[in-house]
């Protein structure tokens, strides 16, 4: 806080009326990064379920190695381990949202099981990436795409 208050030509008191810690301050910077100009969070909706999917999964990816946001998001997600107001507050304003977009963008397409399916689109993209288990790649991503896709069509 010390930092950011120097940074922001404020005290520490502050920061800390508007925002409870750290923690804090990093989501609502990550949230303003998220949102449209109606502070919802944006799905692509091209008509073409595969593209959409494809443009999400590979921005989300760009996103989250980003060499400047990365340090960010995993300093928020570390904090969301121990501050469950902030987790409640990530899940309500943007994994929340997010989600619905993408259940909403599978029943466009009269696809059932739809909030299951977009768990099963974004669960295996933040697992690689929060453990960092293996890189991401275009044909990786082709493939994750074709994978929920056939496991929408299975639903």
């Amino acid at each position: 806080m010390e930092g950011v208050a120097k940074r922001a030509g404020v005290s520490k008191q502050t920061l800390y009326r508007t925002w409870p810690s750290t923690g804090a301050i990093l989501f609502d910077a990550l949230l303003s990064r998220s949102t449209d100009e109606h502070d919802t969070v944006a799905v692509p909706d091209s008509g073409t379920l595969a593209d959409d999917l494809q443009s999400l999964a590979t921005a989300t990816i760009a996103e989250l190695t980003d060499p400047t946001h990365e340090p960010l998001l995993r300093a928020v997600t570390a904090e969301m381990q121990s501050d469950e107001e902030l987790a409640a507050q990530f899940r309500e304003l943007l994994l929340g949202p997010q989600l619905a977009g993408i259940s909403n963008r599978f029943r466009q397409e009269n696809i059932p099981n739809s909030d299951d399916l977009a768990e099963l689109f974004v669960g295996p993209i933040f697992h690689r990436w929060l453990l960092r288990s293996r890189p991401f790649d275009s044909d990786w991503v082709r493939a994750h795409v074709a994978r929920t896709l056939r496991g929408a069509l299975s639903a």
